[in-house]
């Protein structure tokens, strides 16, 4: 999900060792020809991470769209133009969203009814987005407030954070229907196939699109070539390990080409796939031993007091809120690997603490 958390995120080292083959679009309906069929667009976001990339494939006489912008007026009035001006009016054939999302899938329902065109997604991000892509409900069950105790959070602190989060107003309209895609599916797509290649642990069943004929992987949020996708622990799944799921994901796709071209959902169109999937290690690595480092010192600490620790510069209580997942996710995948002893001491707190005492 876009935020301003996303900033705060560990660049890559020095991007030099990626490569950028194509000037980026602006944000007004503009796009870049990556090849023959195949249209690189950028739709607005009014937040800190201020685009999204989305992608027309050829689909015969029309276009196929993957990923949809936001779920508001702005976005919808700027497809209207796109498809009546730039594309001549040539139809929309369907409509596939890499993850549930709502910069990725929040436009979906919309383009579903203007266009009369299938919804394509994973089961998984599908069933996301029906059921937990909204504001968090009021009252809060008590399962979740439990989560947050015994991350830490104080009550006033919760509440301006779900108070954010009810506010948020860039929640979308739910699509009612789609089409299942699978992992290991072939897609074909005009005169092209796309194999679904499985992403987890930033969202449960997200799809990149690889074409292996052309080299060029479709990679949503599962490989950005500055910032880090958000991989966190929500009160829905409080002992989940997302962290692995996502280490796992970046193995999946060492074992594609080193030179394929990757289109991430932000930022740039880049060669250098494998050098940003090690990168991309060598960042959770350090947020491990920034965790284990500040534990050492410290003794023990909460999963809120442990946020400074990874993010020392958050702006809202909705990057707090990511900010405490993500660390959360960091503090799960060292519990279960034994590296950390998880005690729970007043009330329902659960502090964190090394599981051997590291000598100096």
């Amino acid at each position: 999900m876009a935020s301003a958390v996303a900033q705060e995120r560990v660049r890559a080292k020095p991007a030099e060792v990626l490569r950028y083959p194509f000037e980026p679009p602006a944000a007004d309906g503009s796009h870049v020809e990556i090849v023959p069929g195949l249209l690189w667009l950028r739709m607005p976001m009014p937040m800190a991470l201020d685009h999204i990339n989305v992608y027309l494939l050829r689909d015969g006489d029309g276009w196929a769209l993957v990923d949809t912008g936001l779920g508001i007026p702005a976005t919808f009035e700027l497809w209207e133009k796109i498809f009546a001006q730039k594309l001549a009016g040539q139809p929309l054939t369907r409509v596939i969203c890499t993850h549930c999302h709502y910069d990725h899938a929040g436009a979906a329902w919309w383009l579903q009814q203007r266009f009369g065109v299938p919804l394509l997604m994973t089961y998984g991000e599908f069933m996301m987005l029906r059921s937990l892509m909204g504001p968090p409900p009021d009252p809060l069950p008590e399962a979740h407030r439990d989560f947050y105790e015994r991350a830490g959070v104080s009550s006033e602190e919760l509440d301006s954070m779900l108070t954010a989060m009810r506010k948020d107003p860039f929640m979308p309209r739910q699509p009612s229907h789609y089409q299942r895609i699978n992992p290991g599916e072939l897609l074909q797509i005009g005169e092209r196939q796309w194999r679904i290649v499985l992403g987890e642990g930033h969202s449960p069943e997200h799809a990149c699109l690889y074409c292996e004929d052309e080299g060029i992987l479709l990679a949503g949020d599962q490989v950005l070539p500055r910032i880090t996708s958000n991989v966190m622990v929500s009160p829905i799944e409080p002992e989940g390990n997302p962290l692995k799921l996502w280490i796992d994901s970046l193995h999946r796709l060492r074992e594609l080409p080193a030179d394929t071209l990757v289109l991430p959902s932000h930022q740039g169109v880049f060669y250098g796939l494998h050098e940003r999937l090690v990168q991309v290690h060598e960042h959770h690595a350090e947020q491990f031993a920034l965790l284990t480092g500040h534990l050492g010192q410290v003794g023990r600490a909460t999963a809120a007091e442990l946020v400074p620790v990874l993010f020392p510069r958050l702006r809202s209580p909705v990057d707090r809120l990511m900010a405490l997942g993500e660390t959360i996710a960091h503090l799960n995948l060292l519990h279960h690997d034994g590296v950390l002893l998880r005690t729970t001491g007043e009330g329902k707190i659960a502090y964190f603490s090394l599981a051997e005492v590291r000598k100096p």
